[in-house]
């Protein structure tokens, strides 16, 4: 975390803030209210507060909201300090909140979008190169669950995958015989004889890529006993209820980090 906002702040911050300094007295003091102005969940306080911290230590900051709760809006976290300090951090902490609140709020409404039917919402490898490890806390902090966090943690075989590796059957085998104990092994099937294949050569975890309704069922009877399932292609806040009552385990959402809007806050400042 601490690279990515000694990185963000060099790139915002350059030779210094060049208006602050020419306008703001080098011992005035601010307090700074960080206002929530839409609803939503609020991701990323601990990333904004070590921004500031960054600039400058002796900064003062007191968090309203708690990580990952529903607001209606409001106050959000207060900073106190060297006004230039407050200024030069503002946009970044802000940027970072803003985009991390926007996921954990976009992941919140699936979640809420399915509740009552047994599945549960997870994100994919979709997000902004550098920024995994936080987004994917958000989505942690909207209630939803954590895929694999890259290639090397978990196999899932994908349409190319198959194809280079002889088939589905045939590449379910080969990965299923090379995975450490523990890993687990996923099999994309976009065709319920994909899928017969792969429940044929053992595995018990399966992709329902881009499935009907009806074939997501069919599917879902296939694999009882046998396999967990998750859904993916096609979800979005319209489509993903009745994706939820076909009866699957999981459905992937690649929109919570690639296309969630940030959320919008504002920092309002008083001199002290």
């Amino acid at each position: 975390m601490q690279e990515l906002i000694d990185r963000a702040l060099a790139e915002d911050l350059g030779s210094g803030d060049v208006t602050s300094l020419a306008v703001v007295p080098d011992d005035a003091g601010a307090r700074a209210r960080i206002e929530q102005k839409a609803e939503g969940v609020i991701s990323g306080l601990r990333v904004a507060e070590s921004v500031f911290r960054r600039l400058d230590p002796g900064l003062r900051w007191h968090a309203h909201a708690a990580e990952g709760e529903w607001r209606e809006g409001g106050l959000v976290a207060e900073v106190a300090g060297s006004a230039r300090w407050i200024l030069a951090g503002e946009r970044v902490a802000l940027n970072f909140l803003g985009r991390l609140s926007g996921i954990a709020t976009l992941t919140a409404r699936y979640v809420r979008a399915i509740e009552g039917t047994g599945a549960r919402i997870l994100d994919t490898r979709k997000t902004t190169p550098g920024l995994r490890a936080l987004e994917k806390q958000a989505v942690l902090a909207g209630g939803g669950h954590n895929h694999r966090v890259g290639l090397f943690d978990a196999m899932l075989l994908k349409e190319n995958h198959e194809a280079l590796g002889g088939g589905v059957g045939e590449a379910t085998r080969r990965a299923l015989a090379a995975a450490p104990d523990g890993m687990k092994v996923e099999v994309e099937c976009a065709t319920l004889e994909e899928l017969d294949e792969a429940l044929e050569a053992g595995a018990t975890s399966v992709l329902l890529d881009n499935m009907s309704l009806d074939e997501m069922r069919e599917a879902v009877q296939r694999a009882k006993g046998r396999a967990e399932t998750e859904a993916s292609g096609g979800v979005n806040l319209e489509t993903v209820r009745a994706i939820a009552e076909t009866g699957v385990d999981w459905i992937s959402v690649g929109a919570l980090t690639h296309s969630a809007p940030a959320l919008d806050l504002s920092l309002l400042l008083d001199p002290l």
